[in-house]
C-alpha cells in the first residue's frame, strides 16, 4: 500500500488530492499549520479511504524542523515514502500588493515556506524516496512564469521552486520529481490573494485532481506540467 505526506492539506487542493489518493488505497499523512482545521480535514478524508487505508495527521509549520522530521517519521510508521507532495503555500502578503509596497519580511515568509521549508522536507524524505523510487510532487503556479500585478512576490518563490524542482529532477534520476501548476482554483488562498475578486468562475480543486492522479498513474520524466494540459491529454 502506497505512503503519500501532503502539506497544506487541511483545505483546498491539499484536501481534494487526500481524499482522492485515501479512495484509491494510499496511507496518508497529512500536514497544516491549523490542528482543528487538519482534524476536520482528515475527518473528511478518513470517511473516503478504501482497502484499509490509514490516514495521520500532524499539526505544525513545514518550516519547522522538527515538524519536517515527524512527517516523515509518520510515513515511516505506514511503511516508507512513495510520494512528497508540497503543497503548503504562503502569499506573501495578504491581500497581495504590488512589489513597490511588498514587505520585506512577507517576501521572506513566502520563501521560507514555498522553497526553503519544501527542500527541508524533500532533503528529510530523500532515503525513503530513493528506496521506493518514489516522487516529489511540487505545486506550483502560473505565476511562476507569467507576471501578474501584485503576484510578484508569491510568483517569485513558486518559480525559485520550479527551479529547484528542474534541478532536483537531474540530481536524482532515481525518483520523480514534477513542479505541476494547477491553474485557477477556486480556493480560500485565491480569496485571500485577491479578495475583491469573483472566484466563481475558477474550478474547485476536485475538477483539477485527476490531473494530478494522472500524473501520479503515468509517471512522466521529471518536470513541469499543468493541470489544463494534462486534463487535456486526458480527455
Amino acid at each position: 500500500m502506497p505512503v503519500a505526506i501532503i502539506t497544506g492539506a487541511s483545505k483546498g487542493l491539499g484536501r481534494a488530492l487526500g481524499a482522492a489518493l485515501a479512495e484509491s488505497g494510499w496511507n496518508l499523512v497529512l500536514d497544516a499549520r491549523t490542528a482543528g482545521a487538519l482534524q476536520e480535514s482528515a475527518a473528511y478524508v478518513r470517511e473516503r479511504a478504501k482497502d484499509g487505508a490509514r490516514v495521520a495527521a500532524l499539526a505544525g509549520d513545514v518550516g519547522d524542523a522538527g515538524h519536517r522530521a515527524a512527517l516523515v517519521a509518520a510515513a515511516r510508521r505506514l511503511g516508507g515514502l512513495d510520494l512528497l507532495v508540497n503543497n503548503a503555500s504562503a502569499l506573501g502578503a495578504e491581500p497581495l500588493v504590488r512589489l513597490d509596497g511588498l514587505a520585506l519580511d512577507g517576501l521572506r515568509a513566502a520563501l521560507e515556506t514555498n522553497v526553503v521549508a519544501a527542500l527541508g522536507l524533500v532533503q528529510e524524505s530523500l532515503a525513503l524516496l530513493r528506496a521506493s523510487g518514489g516522487a516529489v510532487l511540487n505545486v506550483s503556479s502560473d505565476a511562476a512564469v507569467e507576471a501578474y500585478e501584485t503576484w510578484g512576490g508569491y510568483g517569485v518563490s513558486k518559480a525559485a521552486l520550479d527551479h529547484l524542482s528542474a534541478v532536483l529532477g537531474v540530481e536524482e534520476p532515481g525518483i520523480r520529481v514534477w513542479a505541476v501548476d494547477p491553474g485557477d482554483m477556486r480556493t480560500d488562498l485565491y480569496r485571500a490573494a485577491v479578495p475583491a475578486d469573483d472566484p466563481s468562475g475558477r474550478p474547485l480543486p476536485e475538477l483539477v485532481v485527476p490531473a494530478f492522479l494522472d500524473v501520479l498513474a503515468r509517471r512522466p520524466a521529471s518536470g513541469r506540467y499543468t493541470a489544463p494540459a494534462l486534463l487535456a491529454d486526458a480527455r
